[in-house]
């Protein structure tokens, strides 16, 4: 029995879906009903598709009329996560043809790390780069020579760029393919303590970097639950994986590429001969609702409530922050893996993984068990947790109990409502990542210091200006502004969390107000993010002065600049620095994204440029 909220919060995204919803699926069903490529397309057309393919592949397309997987690979070695990807197209074209089938790779997207961007200009493209990826998987997907699709991706923009990609071509049957998280390097507490170390001038550049290069050490995903992992649990809750693929490390080579072969199967398990899910219609409202509710049970990355909802535009879904709200005051946490808790996700698929939070979730109603999944078995098959053993794969239910300080029942939960809050008040709408934050710093009231830059802050907390103005008034509330997508693109502000936690360590009352992002990984400081309308557009937080007092309640929901109400409504916007309209857009390509800048949506919106 589906939890009443759950089900009337999806009745409600459902109804105010219908007519986006019914226009996807009809677009849908007239490509479905089209003749295969090879039949469709004329022979000049049919010859260049083929021309570079072995002949008895050849053959298999054009006369025995074979199915036809198309490869988008967001392959490259400067990602950890993505290396291992190099060999997957060669794994999976000689699976096709042990299946009587073939396949080619349709093209690459880019994939670009907010890890090494972090802190600098080029992290004003990392947003953008999702819409840019969707663009690349359509560009390569419109060759329209494709039976099915296997999507190669794995970190933040990459998978719900693949995913926004692979809507706009729901016809198809796709099945996503990760590579795993890499092996455990020192801990995430302790390279934190590092970072905020350094930030205090207590250790050098060589120190610093000997904690990172321990910390990223091999190839896979980063080891903490931040956007790239929460994008793996999310995939598995909606049924796009072969269960269980989500955080099988890649030094597990032959499981690996037992996983990516099971992924061949299982997509052609799909195409029309056989049982027919394209992945439009499989992504439906219950799929969608089931990926937040899973986001929120396991303390996820807060980049999902920009990404998600552009994945639900996508599919003619209309899904907004107060879904999220109200879906988050019914989900419990039952997972704390870092940074809401000390685990990483080694540690958390050992204690039983995203198989343990779905089958716990699905028996306390708070999934939807009745939904379309890329497997015959439906929602039920990721509940179950793959092992890997005489060169065979198999799936068993989770144990229970194997690590209560990792994972929880929903009974007894680490918290009864989910890890996301949004945040309503005269400074606009915003979220703030609850579950990483600790309880007794759920009320904040401090006076502002106001930041048009993330630059600015460092500066201040370089020279002591900071921490005076927190001695003065026994903390500070850091209001950063001008981070919105129209603004810059809203680069991720995670560079910021070390500073501010060194204050909060030193016993001030420290919050962080911003139209920007905040990592996946960032926790601790209480942050409001993703404040909209931005202050670029005429938002509020162009109003907020130095030494305005604001209260942050996560409890209640609350975000207030505590002005007397006639002051603050004639109050006039500040306006944005002209030395910062005129430095945003300019060097290492950001010239070429005007565009998306100037037509950008609003982050609640999906952040979207189409």
């Amino acid at each position: 029995m589906i939890h009443p909220v759950i089900q009337k919060v999806t009745d409600r995204i459902k109804l105010k879906s219908i007519a986006t919803r019914d226009g996807y699926l009809n677009r849908l069903e007239a490509m479905s009903l089209r003749q295969r490529g090879s039949d469709r397309l004329g022979c000049a057309n049919v010859a260049h598709a083929v021309a570079a393919m072995p002949q008895d592949d050849r053959f298999k397309i054009v006369s025995e009329r074979a199915p036809n997987i198309g490869i988008i690979n967001a392959y490259n070695d400067m990602l950890s996560a993505h290396a291992p990807l190099r060999y997957f197209p060669d794994i999976i074209k000689d699976e096709a043809r042990l299946c009587g089938a073939t396949a080619q790779v349709a093209g690459g997207v880019p994939a670009m790390c907010d890890g090494i961007t972090q802190g600098t200009p080029a992290m004003e493209l990392s947003l953008f780069s999702r819409d840019v990826i969707a663009m690349s998987t359509a560009v390569s997907l419109s060759h329209d020579m494709f039976d099915a699709a296997l999507m190669l991706g794995v970190c933040d923009k990459i998978v719900p760029g693949l995913l926004i990609g692979a809507l706009n071509f729901g016809h198809l049957p796709t099945v996503f393919v990760p590579a795993g998280p890499m092996l455990t390097g020192i801990s995430n507490s302790e390279k934190s303590k590092i970072r905020q170390q350094a930030a205090q001038g207590l250790v050098g550049r060589e120190e610093l970097l000997a904690s990172e290069s321990r910390a990223y050490s091999g190839e896979g995903t980063c080891t903490f639950y931040g956007t790239a992992n929460s994008n793996q649990m999310l995939l598995e809750a909606m049924g796009l994986h072969v269960p269980g693929t989500a955080f099988v490390n890649p030094s597990q080579s032959k499981a690996r590429e037992a996983l990516t072969r099971e992924a061949v199967r299982t997509v052609l398990g799909i195409t029309k001969s056989k049982r027919f899910v394209p992945i439009g219609k499989l992504v439906d409202e219950r799929c969608i609702v089931n990926a937040v509710v899973a986001l929120l049970a396991t303390g996820g990355s807060t980049n999902h409530l920009i990404h998600w909802v552009a994945v639900a535009r996508a599919a003619g879904i209309s899904l907004d922050w107060d879904d999220f709200s109200e879906l988050s005051s019914v989900t419990p946490l039952i997972a704390r893996v870092y940074p809401n808790g000390e685990a990483d996700v080694n540690q958390f698929q050992a204690a039983g993984g995203p198989g343990y939070v779905i089958s716990e979730l699905l028996e306390a109603g708070l999934m939807h068990s009745d939904v379309l999944t890329v497997r015959d078995e439906g929602i039920e098959a990721f509940g179950k947790v793959v092992h890997f053993q005489d060169q065979s794969l198999s799936w068993h239910l989770p144990k229970k109990g194997l690590d209560t300080t990792i994972l929880k029942t929903v009974k007894e939960p680490f918290s009864k409502t989910g890890g996301l809050v949004l945040l309503k008040g005269n400074l606009g709408r915003g979220v703030v990542k609850a579950s990483a934050v600790p309880s007794e710093l759920h009320v904040v009231q401090g006076r502002a210091k106001v930041f048009d830059s993330q630059d600015a802050l460092q500066l201040a907390f370089q020279s002591g200006e900071l921490e005076a103005f927190c001695k003065t008034h026994g903390g500070v509330i850091c209001v950063v502004r001008w981070q919105g997508p129209s603004a810059n693109g809203m680069p991720e502000l995670h560079k910021l969390t070390p500073p501010l936690a060194v204050l909060m360590g030193k016993g001030y009352k420290v919050a962080l107000v911003t139209d920007g992002r905040m990592s996946g990984a960032s926790g601790q400081v209480p942050a409001a993010i993703h404040l909209t309308p931005e202050a670029a557009l005429g938002g509020p937080l162009a109003k907020v002065k130095d030494e305005d007092l604001v209260l942050l309640d996560l409890d209640r929901g609350v975000l207030e600049v505590l002005v007397d109400q006639s002051l603050w409504s004639e109050r006039t916007l500040s306006s944005m620095p002209i030395e910062l309209i005129q430095a945003n857009g300019l060097g290492l390509g950001r010239e070429l994204f005007s565009g998306f800048r100037k037509n950008v949506s609003c982050a609640e919106d999906g952040a979207t440029s189409w």
